[in-house]
């Protein structure tokens, strides 16, 4: 993978801790997230009426995406509103690459390497260790933070073939945006009610300015996914369980030990090796 390929990921995981932090800090987490997606949904529109469509043939896995990435969402706020950023972010993230290892074998037939299954192993460990403290359960959003790695795993790889098929990454990622920004807010008002949604609360423009990072973050991915193999890709992205362990510690308060920060450390070789 190309040096600067690298940085960009590394950079993007950055940017994705930050904003799953914001998110977590939040009272109304949910009312937060489709503060984020309006703000999504802004930007891509304009930026869409500035770009040539991506090809047909990928606007399926657009929408589809979009769909999956609604699901993330709403499994993500679930997630923080019961366990801690430094906890259920590394399960979640941490998951992904398991997952769509596992199914590339189960569905697609492809080969698991020894270094792959090592890589396995170990982030299977680690999530047991965040996940457990002795027999009992340690996270009580553990469901809710697989379910979303299952989330990720999914629009993942709908993702790196929609682009793949697009003839434009970034068409494609800014459409797919516009569609999820739009999706998420509906499915607010369908939850709760519009009013609730468009009052003004303090917090909202912090939220906006996370629904930009968070589009950054992921065109930063989804630009790399077109330069790079999808697992090495999706693996170096999973470093972002670090940096997630060090915000929450700085800016959240939460208790940083030496089980989490090792449990972290094994994820991100785990997953290294994976892709």
């Amino acid at each position: 993978m190309p040096i600067h390929i690298t940085l960009l990921i590394l950079f993007a995981a950055l940017l994705h801790a930050g904003w799953n932090a914001l998110l977590r800090g939040g009272a109304d987490r949910l009312w937060s997230m489709t503060m984020m997606c309006i703000a999504v949904a802004i930007a891509c529109t304009v930026a869409a009426a500035f770009m040539v469509p991506p090809a047909p043939a990928s606007w399926g896995y657009a929408m589809l995406s979009a769909v999956l990435h609604v699901g993330y969402n709403l499994f993500l706020v679930r997630s923080y509103r019961l366990g801690d950023l430094g906890q259920t972010y590394p399960i979640a993230r941490g998951s992904s690459p398991v997952l769509i290892t596992l199914g590339a074998a189960i569905f697609a037939g492809e080969h698991i390497a020894p270094s792959t299954l090592l890589g396995i192993a170990l982030v299977s460990g680690a999530i047991i260790s965040l996940a457990f403290s002795g027999r009992e359960l340690s996270v009580p959003s553990l469901p809710y933070a697989l379910g979303t790695g299952c989330f990720i795993a999914a629009y993942s790889v709908t993702d790196g073939i929609g682009t793949r098929l697009s003839g434009a990454p970034l068409a494609y990622t800014v459409w797919m945006c516009a569609l999820w920004g739009v999706l998420m807010p509906l499915v607010y008002i369908g939850v709760r009610d519009a009013r609730s949604l468009f009052s003004i609360r303090p917090g909202m423009f912090t939220a906006l300015a996370g629904g930009l990072v968070s589009l950054l973050a992921y065109g930063i991915v989804i630009y790399a996914m077109n330069e790079a193999p999808l697992g090495a890709v999706s693996a170096l992205r999973e470093t972002s369980v670090l940096f997630a362990a060090l915000i929450g510690y700085l800016f959240l308060g939460e208790t940083l030990t030496a089980r989490r920060v090792l449990a972290c450390a094994v994820i991100v070789s785990g997953t290294l090796l994976i892709g």
